[in-house]
């Protein structure tokens, strides 16, 4: 369990929330994006407002359950103005991490939603980058993590494309991995449909050669 403290935006009142994940969270940051652990009592009502006119955004994310192999952050770009510490005007959208094993030192990026206005810029790469060097850079530094993957839908190519930049490598495709909600008179379960996952991963020895070119990425102005 770990356990943090952090105040409201508006009355600086101290807030005590149970991240009640497996490794330790602390906040993440580059120069222009923030990662902060995602407070429902802080973020939930950013997050409804800032996604509801998009519901396309869901196609091809599924639902976050409570695991302590999971934790969500609440993704803010430093580069908006903005006249509170979380506003629309700064809150990017979420991501996290995801599958979690301590034992076998491995994790997942996953339930990453960026809100369109935040969409082609800079925001995406730097909350992706932020996790990669938390979970693949070693002790006191990061969690030194030994491998690091992503699972999207086969179609999804612009994610596929997106992290094969920062230097994630396809490994597999995983033929009819998950039912959706839908219906396909073909299938055996009525009312579902299946997809094909692609997953990518990045380990601890590509970050060796990779880990300098990635935060280059990062900084990258254009």
């Amino acid at each position: 369990m770990v356990q943090l403290e952090t105040t409201t935006a508006t009355t600086g009142q101290l807030l005590q929330y149970d991240a009640n994940f497996c490794l330790p969270v602390c906040k993440l940051e580059s120069e222009r994006v923030k990662l902060t652990p995602f407070i429902p009592d802080l973020h939930a009502d950013l997050y409804f407002q800032g996604s509801a006119a998009y519901p396309d955004l869901y196609e091809f994310t599924s639902r976050v359950r409570p695991d302590t192999g999971v934790v969500l952050y609440a993704v803010i770009d430093e580069t908006r103005t903005s006249t509170s510490l979380f506003s629309l005007a700064n809150f990017a959208g979420i991501i996290g991490y995801m599958n979690t094993s301590p034992a076998n030192l491995s994790t997942e990026i996953g339930y990453a939603i960026i809100l369109p206005p935040f969409q082609r810029t800079h925001v995406a790469t730097n909350a992706i980058g932020l996790l990669l060097q938390y979970a693949l850079d070693l002790p006191s530094h990061g969690l030194g993590l030994r491998r690091v993957q992503w699972m999207t839908n086969r179609l999804n190519t612009e994610s596929i494309s997106a992290v094969q930049k920062l230097g994630f490598k396809l490994e597999a495709v995983l033929r009819w991995d998950r039912i959706l909600a839908g219906s396909k008179a073909s299938d055996p379960c009525p009312g579902t449909v299946g997809t094909d996952t692609a997953l990518l991963a990045l380990c601890w020895d590509d970050w060796e050669s990779e880990r300098a070119r990635i935060l280059e990425v990062m900084d990258r102005r254009s």
